[in-house]
């Protein structure tokens, strides 16, 4: 994930998503409104550092909060580079949270009935499942 538009103390910015492991919720190459320094709960997609790597800026859902940290997996189950790897991150390595995503319109798009079916579809907010924590405990 590379971060994008943010004006230093800025409450609201903008993220690239690289790579496949918020697929199907994120696809790479969406670009994220991320609300910086928000409350992350349980089932929100939240940016943060990576803990073993802390340039690198990741996006994952914030399953659980446990004692050492927050619990975080990404959605497609078959992706690596979550807490399956590092452990519960620490809270403090948590940026912010995702409020929506939108997909660039892409190259070539001349049609008025292409572009009206990307602009339909090319933002939507980026809801909590809250779900994924019950998930998780039912393993």
């Amino acid at each position: 994930m590379t971060e994008q538009g943010r004006e230093p103390g800025a409450p609201f910015g903008v993220a690239e998503v690289a790579g496949p492991s918020m697929h199907p919720t994120l696809a790479h190459g969406d670009r994220l409104l991320v609300h910086y320094g928000a409350a992350v709960r349980a089932g929100d997609v939240a940016v943060l550092r990576h803990p073993l790597q802390q340039d690198l800026l990741i996006v994952k859902r914030a399953v659980e909060r446990r004692e050492d940290g927050w619990w975080v997996l990404g959605d497609n189950p078959y992706a690596e580079g979550d807490s399956r790897l590092f452990g519960a991150v620490p809270e403090d390595l948590l940026l912010g949270r995702v409020r929506a995503r939108y997909r660039p319109r892409p190259q070539g798009q001349a049609s008025a009935l292409g572009l009206l079916a990307w602009a339909f579809s090319a933002v939507r907010p980026v809801l909590s499942d809250r779900s994924v924590s019950r998930r998780l405990r039912a393993r």
